[in-house]
């Protein structure tokens, strides 16, 4: 038992014996010799669990024993059957080898057999092709070629052998042969003087063209190219430049004659050429390009007598011929056809503007510039084939273009100065002047014309154009037409801006004249957007490497200035309609003031004048919101500051006139907080922004008339509260202060050192005096601050 234990390597080999001969006996086994965990006291427990039970010990032993033999014999014929293994592999091997020399052997055998087969096939046929290119049958000739092209593919490796070098330069000769035989019977169908052949083309030919695919491409490129040459000779004599026929104003005859070729063509020789060599295109795309040339000969030759019409007539009836040309044919010649050439430089088939739809007679439907894009339209492989000759002579058509739009400025001034401005209260009253849509309208027809003719130099010198009359216009029809005043003339032309005198009003701008300025701010406004979209459409379809040649951002800068300028016309001409108000404010007896009453004479006068000039402002600018809110805010900027130094011109103002003062600026500041929508009857919220401007400016007026209420005395505590309530450490402002509240020289002095003293230290690092800041009150001091002020004013009435 010790011994068996002791063996594994024995056990194992047994072990796959007996799993190969009955795997059923030995997985899974209940015997406990071949548990993994044997105990072999355990087991020898097992057999004599008593000592009764040694006994037996004897009948043990001998099973046993007789166990140990069966597995020795087992493990004997395992590793016999081993050793036979390496003698089976040898004679494996050695079959192994011979069916290989077989495989070998019978692959040679059957090359062999092929190219025999081969050779035999070549020899009877170019025996058969030397005697069919001699009767001509050049049926049979196409189909044989190629099979003895592609059987002599096989020997290329074979070309030393003598035998197959001969047969492959008897087929070469053949093919030669073949090509000059063919060009030969082309040439007595076809002569080079242009007689035409009686009847349609004989077989022969049709079957010499499937010949002429298997040769050369050389011969196929001459066979296409004689036959064309001799079908369009009559053409070039018909159209010499000596005829009469050859000027422009006849071309329409040109692209008549072809048609009529083509029709003749396909009639007569559609079925001689096969379908892939594309003839009729091929004949079309030659005609195009003789006519090109002769088109630009003659237009050389005879430059003096072009004029625009005929040269627009030429170009439009050129487009459309070849517009049909796209309609008939795909193009595929234009790249790789023998024969032919691909044109210059293709243009740009597409109009500038998708939405653009070109009538029959060359005319564009009038669109605005800003209509939803339609889908682009196919390329036209074609455009430019012939009308590309044109493109030297555009300058005839860009000289009158420039001159059309020198003569439409012109009359614009002349209609504006018969017509006169836009009425007031009618729907033409601050509306887009009509002649800056016609000036759009005619720049995109110039556009759309010279995009279908060239779109290299020739649209850079409309660019220049647009761009010199984009400037006119500005210039003659806006910025000409603004209403003159003292600021922006030599003199006072329309209105003088004079004081207020008593009973009558300072002179201003007409109704009319307010309308005339939005009318014109309006129209600059369009220009902005309508020149930004124009820079953009020439950017598309201009040529790639011109792009960085359009640019007009000069004429966009020119109609910024004149809304600019418009804007500001209506700011200085309400701003000057106050101005008498403000100075009869300062020239005001403060002092003498006895009582608190309503708002005085020139609040209400200020009023009257921003109630008369923003609504017509508002309502002529409606279409320009913007615009019209940068008036107010421009409007609101000018003012508060001019109030507040006419506020500093009030010197000794008692403390009831500080209280009137401060009850006037109450007034207006609530007049300008409602002046975007003054006088609507929609009320708007005003932008946050000029609420901001309002309130911050507003309450620093209402802050220097707190501080002329206030004592001076204690001095510390009145300087204290002026840098609290102004935030102002400018001593010119404090010494004004001290002005309106009337103080004497001596008294300032001290008052002024004292504030220079009491100024906060300016942070480390800053520059000049001290940086004081100031808050906005929020809405709810606001609101306590005017109930204290209204209760105020209640107890002095």
């Amino acid at each position: 038992m010790s011994q068996r234990s002791g063996s594994p390597p024995p056990y194992s080999c047994i072990l796959q014996e007996k799993e190969q001969e009955n795997p059923c006996r030995v997985f899974p086994s209940q015997d406990p010799l071949d548990r993994a965990d044997f105990n072999a006291v355990e087991y020898i427990n097992t057999l004599f669990p008593t000592e009764q039970s040694l006994a037996n010990i004897d009948d043990v032993v001998n099973k046993i024993r007789l166990k140990i033999r069966c597995l020795d014999d087992n493990i004997r014929t395992v590793v016999r059957g081993q050793t036979n293994v390496g003698q089976d592999g040898r004679q494996v091997k050695e079959i192994t080898r011979d069916i290989k020399q077989l495989d070998h052997a019978k692959r040679h055998l059957t090359t062999s057999i092929t190219t025999l087969n081969h050779l035999h096939m070549l020899a009877g046929g170019v025996d058969s092709l030397e005697a069919m290119t001699r009767k001509r049958q050049y049926g049979e000739v196409a189909n044989l070629l190629q099979g003895v092209v592609n059987v002599l593919e096989h020997f290329h490796k074979y070309m030393g052998i003598p035998q197959i070098r001969q047969l492959s330069e008897r087929v070469k000769v053949a093919q030669s042969e073949l090509g000059t035989q063919i060009l030969a019977d082309f040439e007595e169908a076809f002569p080079a003087q242009g007689s035409k052949r009686a009847g349609g083309p004989s077989n022969v030919l049709r079957d010499a063209c499937l010949v002429a695919n298997v040769l050369d491409p050389r011969i196929k490129q001459e066979i296409i190219k004689k036959f064309i040459r001799q079908h369009l000779s009559e053409y070039m004599v018909l159209f010499q430049e000596n005829q009469d026929v050859a000027w422009l104003d006849k071309i329409d005859r040109r692209y008549a004659w072809i048609k009529r070729q083509l029709v003749d063509y396909e009639e007569k020789y559609g079925r001689m050429f096969p379908e892939e060599w594309c003839m009729t295109e091929r004949i079309a795309v030659e005609f195009c390009h003789i006519t090109r040339t002769e088109l630009a000969k003659v237009m050389r030759t005879r430059a003096k007598e072009i004029e625009v019409k005929l040269l627009l007539f030429a170009i439009q009836r050129t487009t459309n011929f070849e517009g049909l040309l796209a309609k008939r044919f795909s193009g595929c010649t234009l790249t790789d056809g023998p024969g032919v050439k691909k044109p210059e430089t293709p243009l740009e088939s597409t109009n500038p503007f998708l939405e653009d739809e070109i009538g029959e007679d060359g005319s564009e439907m009038e669109e605005d510039l800003d209509r939803p894009k339609k889908h682009k339209a196919p390329d036209n492989p074609f455009h430019g084939i012939i009308s590309k000759c044109f493109e030297p002579h555009l300058y005839v058509y860009i000289e009158s273009q420039d001159k059309n739009l020198g003569e439409m400025i012109d009359r614009f001034v002349s209609d504006f100065r018969a017509q006169g401005p836009p009425k007031a209260g009618t729907e033409d009253g601050g509306a887009v002047l009509p002649s800056c849509a016609d000036l759009f309208v005619y720049y995109k027809k110039c556009m759309v014309q010279c995009s279908q003719l060239s779109t290299g130099e020739p649209m850079i010198a409309f660019t220049t154009i647009f761009q010199k009359y984009l400037r006119e216009y500005a210039w003659k029809i806006l910025s000409g037409n603004l209403p003159k005043t003292s600021s922006n003339s030599g003199g006072l032309t329309i209105k003088s801006l004079l004081q207020e005198k008593e009973g009558s009003e300072a002179a201003k701008f007409t109704v009319e004249e307010l309308c005339l300025i939005c009318s014109i701010l309006s129209t600059a406004e369009y220009c902005l957007a309508t020149t930004q979209q124009l820079e953009e459409k020439l950017k598309e379809k201009v040529d790639k490497t011109l792009v960085e040649r359009i640019n007009l951002t000069g004429e966009m800068d020119t109609f910024s200035n004149v809304i600019s300028n418009s804007i500001q016309l209506l700011v200085q001409d309400l701003d000057a309609a106050c101005d008498p108000a403000l100075t009869a404010m300062s020239k005001m007896p403060w002092q003498s003031v006895e009582h608190v009453g309503d708002q005085s004479p020139y609040v209400t006068s200020v009023i009257m004048h921003i109630k008369q000039n923003v609504p017509i402002i508002r309502d002529n600018l409606a279409s320009t919101r913007k615009y019209f809110t940068q008036f107010c805010i421009k409007f609101t900027n000018s003012f508060i500051p001019k109030f507040i130094n006419h506020l500093f011109r009030c010197k000794t103002i008692s403390m009831v006139g500080a209280e009137q003062l401060l009850l006037d600026t109450h007034s207006l500041k609530t007049v300008l907080l409602d002046l975007p929508s003054i006088g609507s009857q929609v009320v708007r919220k005003a932008p946050a922004s000029y609420t901001k401007i309002v309130v911050k400016g507003m309450t620093r007026a209402e802050m220097i008339l707190k501080v002329v209420m206030a004592p001076h005395e204690p001095s510390v505590v009145f300087v204290d509260n002026y840098i609290k309530l102004l935030a102002d450490g400018n001593p010119e402002t404090f010494q004004k202060t001290l002005d309106m509240k009337g103080l004497k020289r001596s008294e300032q002095s001290s008052m002024l050192e004292l504030f220079r003293q009491r100024l906060p230290t300016p942070p480390s690092g800053t520059d000049g005096g001290p940086s004081l800041s100031f808050s906005t009150p929020t809405p709810e001091q606001e609101n306590s601050r005017i109930r204290k002020l209204e209760k105020l004013i209640k107890k002095r009435l």
